[in-house]
């Protein structure tokens, strides 16, 4: 019943979106309603111009908050021979999937209200969010954050940092395949801010000048500046980020480590750093950190990749043990990073011997430890690359990936999801009233969650 209403209401949107606001035929007036600023969100303004922004379903906030039918324009009633009639009450059948009834909307509850907007895609909710202030103020509802929790989108989005804004960042809905370039006021817009790690819907940037770390909701912009570490590290660090369980508000924890083995880990529940332990004896120091590989999380472990010795140094952020992997990286391998779908390890990178290069997918064997290679970029794609000094950088590695492919002559980006095996192009980012395609810098994949709080 639940996905029929969710296609029913797309069904609206669409037929409102193609009809004539000035129609004689149209069956709603459009009325808007005030919306009143939260003080603690400031909302992502993700709208555009294009015709299907426009709803043609009206509902307005009653004084007791309930959601409420407008009434429709009522003409003069004129007396119709009884075969109109009839044939009007065949045509309203058939049009019921254009037309949603009144009494539908009337006494239709509230609280599956809040579980079909929680079900809808993020973009449509922004929208909706102009229609009353009920469903303005949804963010701010602990019912609505337990129907969010509920929903897992199928794919992440990703905010990503070009070099010709590094100030400000761009995010990528692969659904839709559109960018969006929002203003995170609440970012020091003095500082350069990289995205490191995501986890719950929040994404972890850190300083360039590797010293503060800031948490942010992309889509609301909740925001927040951690507190100064407790241990003044000036050497680069490779950062990790969990979420405390699939509920809103119960917290992250965030992991920072170097080569030389120090350590730290943030509960936001506690709003504070700790250092649990000293890193084992077993684990060879320094590490060397590949730090431009990111790091991935399944349940409660961190994984990060390291080389000389070449494999993974694990963190499991519940029981605090440290684990190191030695693992054989494969042969003429380069621009490697570390990616995971549904609690498997994978591993992306670039193979290339003479001048032949292909984007390669391996997965480790859990009995082997070795890894074992399970598809490559198309063979076309492949010859484009050929004789071309290729760069890579992946700016997501949660199920689906986004590949940066650049040379001195091209600048490409890709996306592959792991489940499906699909490899698709991506539009390039193009700065807001701009027409060139902007190089990208770093970047990371992130699940879009509306009620997720720094």
């Amino acid at each position: 019943m639940l996905r029929h209403l969710i296609a029913h209401l797309h069904q609206l949107l669409h037929t409102s979106s193609t009809t004539s606001p000035t129609s004689p035929s149209s069956s709603f007036i459009l009325q808007s309603s005030s919306l009143h600023n939260h003080p603690r969100w400031s909302f992502l303004d993700i709208d555009d111009n294009s015709v299907d922004d426009c709803c043609g379903l009206v509902m307005a906030a009653g004084k007791s908050g309930n959601l409420r039918m407008v009434e429709p324009l009522k003409h003069p009633s004129t007396k119709k021979p009884r075969r109109d009639q009839s044939r009007g009450k065949s045509s309203g059948r058939s049009s019921m999937t254009e037309v949603m009834e009144q009494q539908i909307w009337k006494d239709f509850p509230e609280d599956l209200i809040e579980a079909v907007i929680a079900r809808l895609p993020i973009a449509t909710f922004f929208r909706f969010r102009s229609v009353c202030w009920r469903w303005n103020s949804l963010l701010n509802s602990p019912s609505f954050s337990q129907h969010c929790a509920q929903v897992q989108h199928a794919n992440p989005w990703f905010y990503i940092i070009t070099q010709e804004r590094a100030n400000s960042g761009a995010m990528y809905d692969p659904s839709i395949k559109k960018w969006y370039h929002p203003t995170v006021s609440a970012l020091p817009s003095k500082l350069i801010l990289f995205p490191v790690a995501s986890a719950g819907g929040l994404v972890c940037f850190l300083e360039i000048g590797q010293r503060n770390f800031f948490v942010c909701n992309p889509l609301t912009q909740s925001f927040k500046e951690l507190p100064a570490r407790s241990v003044k590290v000036w050497s680069p660090v490779a950062v990790g980020m969990t979420a405390n369980g699939n509920l809103t508000g119960a917290g992250y924890k965030i992991l920072w480590v170097t080569c030389d083995g120090e350590y730290e880990v943030y509960d936001s529940m506690r709003k504070s750093w700790s250092r649990p332990g000293n890193m084992p004896v077993g684990i060879k120091l320094p590490l060397a950190l590949n730090f431009k590989s990111q790091s991935i999380s399944i349940d409660s472990t961190i994984y990060f990749m390291h080389s000389d010795p070449e494999g993974i140094v694990s963190y499991d952020i519940a029981t605090g043990v440290w684990k190191q992997y030695i693992i054989p990286a494969p042969l003429h391998l380069t621009d490697h990073t570390l990616a995971e779908c549904d609690g498997r390890i994978m591993l992306v990178g670039l193979l290339t011997k003479n001048a032949a290069t292909c984007v390669c997918i391996w997965e480790l064997q859990k009995m082997t430890l070795l890894w074992k290679e399970v598809d490559r970029m198309p063979n076309e794609w492949c010859l484009d690359l050929y004789g071309k000094h290729i760069k890579m950088t992946c700016l997501g590695n949660k199920g689906l990936l986004m590949l940066s492919l650049r040379s001195k002559h091209m600048n490409r980006l890709v996306t592959y999801d792991i489940a499906s095996r699909e490899w698709l192009k991506v539009p390039g980012c193009v700065a807001p009233r701009g027409r060139k395609r902007q190089s990208i810098a770093c970047g990371t994949a992130f699940h879009p969650c509306l009620t997720a709080v720094a």
